[in-house]
């Protein structure tokens, strides 16, 4: 495993709470799994990048051999691995993801009653 590839992967976690690993950017994704992914993530109105690993075989390599994941797009939401959409959306349905984008962003805010 490149030690170059893998600081730059731990830059990127570092900096960005959720990302994800795909096939394209966020504006041009190219395939229809990224496509679906960069979805499912605008619905929720959290920041999160798209880094394109087509063009960077060698990395694509050593997230697989980091997550033991063989296949695009990888999630990362705060440093950790949770796979694809395949994974997120039971997560989503369960109500685990709203706790853990919860526990990474902050609770969401709450109205506050003025009495008078």
């Amino acid at each position: 495993m490149s030690q170059d590839l893998r600081a730059e992967i731990d830059r990127e976690l570092s900096e960005n709470k959720i990302i994800v690993y795909g096939k394209g950017t966020k504006t041009m994704p190219r395939c229809g799994f990224t496509l679906e992914t960069i979805e499912f993530f605008n619905r929720f109105g959290y920041p999160f990048e798209v880094v394109d690993v087509l063009e960077n075989p060698q990395k694509r390599e050593v997230l697989s051999e980091l997550t033991n994941w063989p296949t695009l797009p990888k999630v990362f939401i705060n440093g950790k691995f949770y796979g694809d959409t395949d994974i997120l959306g039971p997560m989503e349905q369960s109500g685990e993801l709203a706790e853990v984008l919860s526990q990474t962003f902050g609770a969401p805010s709450r109205p506050t009653i003025q009495l008078h």
